[in-house]
């Protein structure tokens, strides 16, 4: 194979100036899949049921999938020109700043953020994502992120259109911890101390760090920084 480089810019020049990229298809183990990503349907569990059916896919993504049994390229965006493939990563850290430009490059030394769709028949999990200090601990990055409810994929809303959202005035850390304490009774009751919002295709809403929420099932575009960290706080959803 051609080095990466080579590859690189002979498909940067062949689509002018844009690298076109393969679809990314990512499976979450929790979660079962909404079916409006266009996906064949024979290919939903396509990496097998023990790994989960593919619920989401990812754009532009240097960010490894941080999936329990994933191999190593899961979640990595990859470009087919010429017969041949190379990941996006790659082709940033060989083209740098020529690929993603002086100031990204000079600032990150990376392409430090993608985009997905994600696409459930309902809830996912009351969680958060560790902001930059906390997520250091674990040697990751932290995750601020943004929502948008595209109308276009959002025919119907599945179980529960729906986001609980942060935690009610009020409630202390020992109600957390203590709900925490209860992760293998059940449901532990985490979204008693959360309130849910409806969610309305055409909107979208920014997701700060430490902020805990639990999107609903609309089909959802999620920019995002480049790091897959997160906490779960419930236990159990639809179950």
């Amino acid at each position: 194979m051609a080095n990466v480089a080579e590859l690189a810019a002979a498909a940067l020049t062949h689509g002018g100036g844009i690298l076109r990229l393969a679809p990314t298809w990512v499976p979450r183990s929790f979660l079962q899949p909404g079916r409006r990503l266009k996906l064949h349907p024979a290919d939903y569990y396509a990496l097998g049921a023990h790994r989960g059916g593919i619920d989401e896919r990812w754009f532009a993504s240097t960010t490894p999938a941080a999936n329990e049994g994933a191999t190593p390229d899961e979640g990595l965006s990859y470009c087919v020109h010429d017969g041949q493939r190379f990941t996006l990563q790659d082709a940033v850290g060989e083209l740098g700043a020529e690929m993603v430009g002086e100031a990204i490059w000079g600032e990150f030394g990376r392409w430090p953020v993608y985009s997905k769709f994600f696409d459930n028949m309902g809830p996912i999990p009351h969680h958060m994502h560790q902001n930059a200090e906390q997520a250091k601990l674990v040697g990751q990055e932290g995750k601020p992120e943004s929502y948008y409810f595209p109308p276009q994929l959002n025919a119907i809303g599945n179980n529960f259109p729906y986001t609980f959202m942060g935690l009610e005035p009020g409630t202390s850390k020992q109600d957390v911890i203590d709900c925490l304490a209860r992760w293998d009774d059940g449901d532990n009751g985490i979204l008693d101390l959360s309130k849910a919002y409806r969610l309305k295709p055409g909107t979208g809403w920014l997701i700060p760090p430490c902020v805990l929420h639990a999107p609903g099932s609309l089909v959802t575009y999620e920019p995002q920084w480049g790091s897959d960290v997160f906490g779960m706080y419930q236990s159990l959803v639809e179950g």
